[in-house]
């Protein structure tokens, strides 16, 4: 019985083991990219409530949109697309609108104050914007993003 225990205790530590060391090499990589001056990617996806759709992507254009050209005025930000489905699809892999945004580097893809500097300076009347942006966080359903690297495939 004791060997028994000893054989279960030695498999949790070496699976406790395995995964602490996966996450510091994640980390290490995640780290080192930032540091990195690679373009970075993220694909933000929203799946927003039945008839909703067009409200929400309106309210994306009008208030977020002109803070990511701010970034993309200064550098920080390299390109911004946006994309809606021409067709829909089951409900459980359905989204509404989809912004693939590539960033100078890591970095300023996780800088949470990234666009704050314009937001004064282009929403002078900030509780509007902000009442705004609440509304159109109340449209969704659901939002993930999803950080992507472009693969080169030789022929």
């Amino acid at each position: 019985m004791g060997k028994i225990l000893f054989m279960k205790c030695k498999l949790l530590w070496s699976l406790l083991l395995l995964i602490v060391i996966s996450v510091v090499s994640f980390n290490a990589n995640a780290q080192q990219k930032s540091n990195t001056n690679e373009y970075f990617t993220i694909e933000n996806y929203y799946k927003v409530k039945w008839g909703s759709a067009g409200e929400f992507i309106d309210l994306w254009k009008k208030n977020h949109y002109p803070l990511l050209k701010k970034a993309m005025e200064k550098g920080d930000i390299i390109s911004v697309t946006a994309y809606a489905p021409m067709l829909h699809s089951g409900e459980d892999t359905r989204w509404d609108f989809r912004v693939t945004i590539v960033f100078k580097n890591a970095a300023l893809a996780f800088a949470e104050d990234l666009l704050d500097p314009y937001k004064k300076q282009l929403y002078p009347d900030q509780d509007k914007l902000k009442k705004e942006e609440q509304h159109r966080f109340e449209l969704l359903l659901s939002h993930w993003d999803v950080m992507v690297e472009q693969l080169i495939i030789n022929n």
